[in-house]
């Protein structure tokens, strides 16, 4: 039976549209993404829709308020991480945002880079499949399936609507 985890992935953009708030999983040793660059986000909680959980996770994590949301598309991740579990993301870019984001949260360190330059940062190596369609021009929602194995992707396949 396929019952994944329900999250949100959150790209806030600076206010030029050039850079992207990322956190640096550099806090906890027992982090599974420790070392690597993420959007912000998180699980889903039961009495709240996608949308408020990413607010919520946000919030939590970055101190900012999201204003102009879009969703980008969504990503079926199976059997990923160490737990192997299966991930269903909901993947959006916030264009503008209210208050003054976080330095650090309990996870890492926050801080904004070039959305062009992402593939240069350590992150999951599934990561550079889809996160050039969270950036690009084409405002149709992707929605993709990436299947994991040892920690890396087996593939990616993807349609846009």
């Amino acid at each position: 039976m396929y019952a994944p985890i329900i999250a949100t992935l959150g790209f806030v953009m600076s206010p030029d549209g050039r850079q992207t708030l990322l956190v640096h999983r550099n806090k906890r040793a027992d982090d599974a993404h420790l070392g690597k660059f993420n959007g912000l986000g998180g699980k889903l909680e039961a009495n709240e829709d996608v949308v408020s959980g990413l607010k919520r996770e946000i919030m939590e994590e970055a101190g900012i308020c999201c204003l102009d949301i879009k969703l980008r598309g969504t990503v079926n991740w199976t059997g990923f991480g160490p737990g192997k579990e299966d991930w269903l993301g909901f993947i959006f870019r916030i264009d503008s945002f209210s208050g003054e984001p976080y330095v650090e949260n309990e996870e890492g360190t926050l801080s904004w880079h070039p959305a062009a330059a992402l593939a240069e940062l350590p992150m999951w190596e599934g990561d550079r499949y889809f996160l050039p369609l969270v950036f690009d021009d084409d405002w149709r929602q992707f929605h993709g399936y990436m299947p994991y194995a040892h920690g890396r992707p087996l593939s990616w396949s993807y349609v846009r609507i």
